[in-house]
Order: C-alpha cells, then structure tokens, then sequence
C-alpha cells in the first residue's frame, strides 16, 4: 500500500473530505437555553417548597396536616429528597441514570401532591403551585431528553 492511497481511511480522515475527524456537534443554543431556564425555574420552586417544608413553621405543618400527613418527620424527608433531587439535576458530574431517578421521584412527588389536593376536595387555587411546577418539571424532562437524545447522536456520528 501507497502512502497516498486513501481507500482504507474514513471519509472523515480523507484531506480532500471538508469534514474533520476533530468536528464536533454542538446542541442547538436554543435548546440548551430553554433547558435552562425551564430547569433552573422548576429547580428554585422545588427548593422553595423544600425550605418551606422542613421550616417548624405552624403554617407548613398544618397545611401537611390538612392533607393528611400528620408525620413532621416526612415534612423533613420530602424536602432532604428535593434538596439531593435538585443537586442531581444541576451537577454535570451526576450519571444520566440518577437524573432519570430525580426526575421520575418529582414526578411521584408532584402527582402525589395534586391526589392529596384532590382527595380532600381541595379549592381550585391549590392546584395552581402542582400544575404550574409540574409544567416546568415536563419542560425540564423534555429538553433534558432532547439534549440527551442529541449528545448520543453526535456521538455515533
């Protein structure tokens, strides 16, 4: 074989090929942001509901109280997993598979909130912060899949 024979060597690898081996695909910008931002909202809201939660404030216990939750104890529970579920989601160390687990543990979390609202026959208005926070969840989960989906892509290419 010839120095100059380049039937053996990827079209990427090939001096005549305009694309380089070294080219690597970036995910849409506006992909990235709108992970963000839909992330970064659902992130802080969860937060919130966890500093809320675990506050020995009169008004959080009876508020787990009224939907049948009389344990102070799963107050603190809940709002340590959204704390660890929060990380997950923000760190870039964090595996794939266990931001697949912090997401399908909001889930739960958030679907349980809105049966224990219905369960008791609760005003239409407290339905508002479930719905609203599992909006940016599925937002979340949906560009989070996308990028996900795109990383892979690029990777077989």
């Amino acid at each position: 074989m010839s120095a100059t024979n380049t039937m053996n060597i990827p079209a990427a690898m090939n001096a005549s090929n305009p694309i380089k081996a070294s080219t690597t695909v970036k995910a849409p910008t506006w992909l990235v942001a709108a992970f963000w931002i839909a992330t970064g909202l659902f992130c802080l809201e969860m937060l919130f509901t966890a500093y809320w939660e675990a506050m020995v404030l009169p008004d959080a216990a009876h508020a787990f109280t009224r939907l049948g939750f009389p344990s102070a104890a799963f107050r603190i529970e809940l709002s340590v997993a959204k704390v660890l579920g929060v990380l997950a989601l923000l760190l870039p160390m964090v595996p794939p598979r266990l931001k697949e687990w912090a997401y399908a543990g909001f889930a739960i979390n958030l679907v349980s909130a809105l049966i224990a609202h219905f369960s008791i026959h609760d005003i239409p208005q407290a339905f508002i912060p479930s719905t609203s926070t599992g909006v940016l969840w599925a937002l979340s989960y949906f560009f989070w899949r996308r990028l996900q989906a795109h990383s892979s892509e690029a990777a077989q290419a």
